[in-house]
């Protein structure tokens, strides 16, 4: 068969077809330029706009003449780094050693290490106002409380509603609700001593004291012990885990170097991002938290028709009872009570585990301290039942000393509490700072502060005590008392620290009423802070994370 050659036709469309095709390409190829072009610009405008903030930041910033590290002047990542290793306090004392008492750690943040610094910084007349640091911690809008709030007057306002539930009569009720927590804990530590004679094995006395103060915590404030203390298995006992987890992750959160940028994008979708990447821990916390409130608020409401004197008095009934002086109304709605509460449950264990802790690892460590803490427990008190909330445990000067030097050593918080200071400015030792700029002083550095403490080491409850035959004056105690701020101090203090020391104290002299404690032989768990196994470690989280110490318990031997 003859084949036929292409016509003029098939040729036109052929060609077209190819040109079409050539053109097509031309435009991917010259959009796909236009894009590396345009992501090329992008990025060098982004690295230029970086570089030159971080020239304004070294050279032009109000803060310019602050000394400081380098990069931490340029960026506040450095400062978002060690935050993430949880040494944020270490490297924070490093550069106090470098630069002085006071240190630009970000750009816009000032941080101090004195006595006077700090007053200026959180006294009643600061012109100060929470960071906004405290709004990254929340976990929506409506998750606010007295802690997060950082308007001036709504934090004063929260204040003194919350003010109503820590008065004498609270306390005193709540002191009941410790008792019979502690004497159930001894009761199980006993439990596990199989001779009378002989120590029990050891145990990590953190993870303990945590089961404790989160069953007490955890009554105060939701109407029922979730007996995680209480040997066996219970789907409740990661909870103080799942609390440290959640607080971390807030933590970093919160330290961010854009915290403006995730400020505006919190309430566009982040919030909601943030609760579905968040540990599994967080979200079981906060499942937790919801679930209680809801249940106790229903308990609330069924005994709102019985008498007063059969009505649950924990911490949440003095909470949800609030009313307002000026006009007898409620104060808290049920949002309010849930924020609330959730965030007594996280106050009110850091500080007291923590201090428990730091008691325990110290003075298992030093016999001749050891031996004069229990004498005075065991002199002062005739028997198990006259150690109650009141003068004569409040009378226990050395405990009470013991317990100071503990929570100096073993702060509840390793960084700085940040405030943002107002139109106006601030005077902070003399040097004035403009508004806008965020200043703090960090607990752990203030309590190792060489001109204060001296022997910043040593654990030393004497320093406490006035006694002019030992060369400790009431000029040293003025001394020492003025850098020492376990609870804060000013306008935003802790409003639960009578409450704390309560717990604290109860809970140590029942225990060392009845009970023998040493430091388990060989041990050393909990030590390696400044990489001296003497030195309690601790991880900043907001909270001071710690470990051990691994103890051993014995029962006591009356007549001894």
């Amino acid at each position: 068969m003859e084949r036929l050659a292409p016509s003029k036709d098939d040729y036109d469309d052929t060609h077209d077809i190819s040109l079409i095709h050539n053109l097509s390409s031309f435009r991917f190829i010259m959009l796909g330029a236009s894009f590396s072009g345009g992501l090329a610009a992008l990025c060098l405008l982004a690295s230029s706009a970086i570089f030159m903030k971080g020239l304004y930041n070294l050279f032009f910033h109000p803060l310019a003449n602050v000394p400081g590290p380098f990069w931490a002047r340029a960026s506040g990542v450095p400062s978002w780094y060690y935050a993430c290793r949880g040494d944020r306090h270490i490297w924070l004392r490093k550069h106090f050693q470098t630069y002085g008492y006071r240190v630009r750690v970000e750009p816009n943040t000032v941080v101090f290490c004195d006595p006077q610094a700090y007053a200026d910084v959180y006294g009643t007349k600061s012109n100060v106002r929470r960071a906004h640091f405290y709004e990254a911690l929340m976990r929506n809008a409506e998750d606010i409380n007295t802690m997060s709030c950082i308007d001036v007057a709504g934090h004063a306002r929260r204040r003194k509603h919350l003010n109503l539930c820590f008065n004498e009569r609270s306390i005193r009720a709540a002191s009941s609700f410790v008792v019979n927590h502690v004497d159930r804990w001894i009761a199980i530590i006993t439990g596990e001593i199989r001779n009378g004679n002989e120590w029990s094995d050891p145990t990590n006395i953190s993870d303990k004291i945590d089961a404790l103060v989160f069953d007490i915590m955890a009554d105060l404030g939701f109407g029922k012990s979730f007996d995680i203390k209480e040997p066996g298995d219970n789907p409740f006992k990661s909870l103080p885990h799942d609390i440290s987890t959640y607080v971390r992750f807030s933590y970093i959160m919160s330290r961010v170097p854009f915290i403006e940028f995730l400020l505006w994008l919190k309430p566009r979708g982040l919030d909601r991002l943030i609760e579905i990447i968040s540990p599994p821990a967080a979200q079981n916390y906060n499942r937790f938290v919801y679930d209680s409130v809801t249940e106790r608020i229903a308990l609330h409401k069924e005994q709102e028709n019985k008498p007063e004197e059969e009505r649950r008095h924990d911490m949440f009934y003095f909470l949800a009872e609030a009313r307002d002086p000026d006009t007898g109304a409620l104060v808290y709605t049920e949002d309010d009570l849930r924020a609330e509460s959730s965030l007594l449950i996280i106050a009110g264990s850091d500080t007291t585990g923590t201090a428990f802790s730091g008691f325990f690892f110290y003075i298992t460590r030093d016999a001749e301290r050891y031996d004069k803490v229990v004498e005075e427990i065991r002199t002062t008190f005739r028997s198990l039942d006259d150690i109650i909330y009141g003068p004569t445990l409040q009378s226990c000067t050395y405990l009470k000393a013991c317990v100071d030097e503990a929570m100096r050593l073993v702060p509840a918080g390793a960084s700085e509490l940040p405030r943002e200071i107002l139109a106006g400015g601030l005077q902070i030792k003399d040097e004035f700072y403009p508004a806008g700029t965020v200043v703090g002083a960090a607990p752990w550095t203030n309590s190792h502060d060489t001109n204060v403490y001296g022997d910043i080491d040593a654990f030393r409850p004497e320093r406490w005590i006035l006694d002019e035959s030992r060369g400790v004056t009431k000029q040293d105690i003025a001394r020492v008392r003025a850098g020492f701020h376990p609870f804060l101090s000013g306008p935003t203090s802790c409003l639960g620290k009578n409450l704390a020391m309560a717990e604290i104290l109860i809970t140590l002299a029942r225990t060392l009423y009845q009970l023998d404690v040493r430091r388990a032989p060989g041990s050393i768990l909990g030590g390696g802070g400044l990489t001296d196994p003497n030195k309690m470690r601790i991880v900043d989280g907001y909270i001071s994370m710690r470990q051990g110490p691994e103890v051993q318990f014995r029962k006591r031997r009356f007549g001894a």
